[in-house]
């Protein structure tokens, strides 16, 4: 098969560990910087070009699109499918998890386990929405935020209080939600691949710090999840519309919880964690479901 993967810098670790497992699998993959492409739209012959050439249609696309270029990769990826080619995952099913916002409200109206959150831009009334959800401890969230940032634990209402002032000089949206204690400081990464969890890590804070991203100073290590959470994490990118999902899971005292959906997750902490080919599992689900003039293969939310 004729791979491309969507990536803006080759050197990634996910982006390579992809390029050597679609390799090793005889495939040929190349790696397209989705922000240097542009777009013929026509209703005939819909085109993707780069340095002055068309791009012909490859049998599949893997998308590795960051947070930053949601708008502009999506728009890239969504002309591959229009040209027929099988996404990994697909433009709406991105766009839609990107959106932490519309991700929360579907995945509740679906009844999945969530923190009581609450969502605003400006309150007239900070103590109601601090009540909302339980009052401090809080967590508070920009909408855009990645990797933790955008992440703020107000430990007393008053704190919370400031906090949200804050955002709101930013003309900021933003997310209140309750503070798991009982999870201290750990969540857990499932990841999806079709209908699976193939493989799971739990993520510890470090010590003074309640965010567990590996980013940010935290520890993983290989964790086996219950029926309940595995089940949690599979409806959960379904509800997405995913093929591939990192689904973040916090045990709470009511359950799992989920976190957020991520419809780009990466490799390095989890293979390194669990020991695992995952980028060999997300070229066997190409090799498996990737045929032309397919772009659909998930339940849609």
């Amino acid at each position: 098969m004729n791979i491309y993967v969507l990536s803006r810098n080759a050197r990634l670790y996910s982006t390579r560990r992809i390029v050597e497992a679609g390799r090793e699998r005889g495939h040929t993959v190349r790696v397209i910087d989705p922000l240097r492409c542009y777009v013929k739209i026509s209703a005939h012959r819909p085109e993707v070009h780069l340095k002055g050439e068309i791009l012909p249609a490859p049998d599949a696309v893997i998308p590795r699109i960051g947070a930053s270029v949601t708008f502009y990769g999506t728009a890239v990826l969504r002309q591959f499918e229009m040209m027929g080619v099988f996404p990994l995952n697909e433009s709406v099913a991105i766009s839609r998890s990107r959106d932490k916002l519309r991700s929360l409200q579907l995945l509740a109206r679906r009844g999945i386990g969530l923190p009581v959150s609450s969502f605003a831009y400006s309150p007239d009334d900070n103590a109601d929405l601090i009540s909302i959800v339980g009052g401090a401890p809080l967590v508070l969230k920009l909408l855009e935020g990645t990797q933790g940032k955008g992440v703020v634990l107000a430990e007393t209402n008053k704190a919370a209080e400031s906090v949200i002032d804050a955002f709101h000089g930013l003309n900021a949206y933003f997310l209140a939600q309750e503070f798991i204690k009982e999870a201290n400081g750990a969540d857990i990464r499932c990841f999806v691949v079709g209908e699976k969890v193939i493989a799971s890590m739990m993520r510890q804070a470090k010590e003074g710090e309640f965010r567990s991203n590996v980013h940010r100073g935290g520890s993983a290590k290989p964790i086996r999840i219950t029926p309940e959470e595995r089940s949690v994490a599979t409806r959960a990118a379904r509800i997405m519309g995913l093929n591939v999902a990192g689904v973040d899971i916090m045990r709470s005292a009511h359950g799992p919880v989920v976190l957020e959906v991520n419809s780009s997750p990466g490799l390095e902490g989890i293979e390194g964690a669990t020991g695992k080919d995952i980028a060999g599992s997300m070229i066997q689900f190409i090799e498996k479901f990737g045929k032309a003039g397919r772009t659909k293969t998930r339940g849609k939310g």
